[in-house]
């Protein structure tokens, strides 16, 4: 995987190449770019790009100065974009809503259009049911402890967790993924630190309704996809984010929790398609066989 050296540490990306336009695919806590192996297949004629950003399931530490804060992260994405010297992106968030921290510092010159994928938004940093995270991250040795649990497949699978991320239950890899993406914190002592950083990096509930309010001056286009059956994101936060944004519509996918690119790839695929560019302009391309894609994508 290549990996591009910012300031604050390497990341870690996937790269599909091509001259298409560009989709900036982001992940949540503490996952990667795995998240969207089944929406890949969908995608054809964009060139996708997947970063790792150091949410806790990164596999190569930060350094030990990084600010990885939520809008210390934002940062680094931006460096990222920086870095790849990326025009008019999509910036495309799903679980982690932190990229919308990018407004407040004035870094969306490179940035296009957002789609805000049920997401954390207002003052919903983090999710209600990652708040004893947040707590515990006062307490390294306890939070450690506390990640212990999450090599049970019961405690993983928790319907109040990451169990109820997703809704589609058929999905049999679902449960490798999450996994995998706690492995990192749980046996490296480096990424562990940077987890536990990121995890008491939030603001307070006023600074982010602050935050929130200067993010309205950006008026290029959004797209807020909100699921139906979320566990992670208020349902009231869909509307309120639409409304919020000056040029900004809302799509309500159904069957499908915080997890839109696991619960419903295709869809949001079509839906994204439509919000960049018309079939037309990517040459006609239909989705590759998904199947295949996702085993090259282990």
């Amino acid at each position: 995987m290549p990996s591009v050296e910012l300031s604050a540490g390497p990341i870690d990306f996937e790269d599909t190449g091509g001259d298409g336009p560009v989709l900036v695919l982001l992940h949540g806590v503490p996952m990667d770019g795995r998240l969207w192996r089944r929406a890949l297949p969908y995608l054809g004629g964009f060139r996708v790009i997947r970063p790792t950003l150091p949410l806790g399931g990164h596999r190569q530490p930060m350094r030990p100065d990084a600010d990885l804060s939520q809008q210390g992260v934002a940062n680094i994405l931006g460096d990222f974009l920086d870095a790849l010297d990326l025009h008019d992106v999509t910036l495309v968030l799903n679980d982690w809503g932190g990229g919308q921290f990018l407004i407040n510092a004035d870094r969306t010159d490179r940035i296009a259009r957002m789609a805000l994928v049920a997401c954390e938004a207002f003052d919903n940093y983090p999710p209600k049911a990652a708040r004893p995270l947040a707590v515990l991250s006062k307490m390294p040795p306890l939070f450690t402890a506390a990640l212990q649990l999450l090599r049970l497949e019961s405690f993983r699978q928790m319907s109040s967790g990451y169990g109820g991320m997703s809704v589609d239950k058929s999905y049999h890899l679902y449960d490798d993924l999450v996994h995998g993406w706690f492995a990192p914190a749980l046996t490296d002592r480096a990424i562990r630190r940077d987890f536990i950083k990121f995890a008491g990096g939030a603001p307070g509930r006023e600074e982010l309704l602050e935050l929130a309010e200067g993010q309205q001056k950006f008026t290029k286009p959004v797209l807020v996809v909100w699921a139906d059956q979320d566990t992670m994101m208020p349902a009231e936060h869909g509307p309120r984010l639409a409304a919020h944004y000056p040029d900004a519509r809302l799509e309500i996918v159904k069957d499908s929790s915080t997890l839109v690119p696991i619960d419903q790839p295709e869809l949001l695929a079509g839906l994204l398609r439509a919000f960049v560019v018309d079939q037309s302009v990517l040459g006609g391309r239909g989705p590759v066989d998904p199947v295949r894609e996702e085993a090259r994508d282990e």
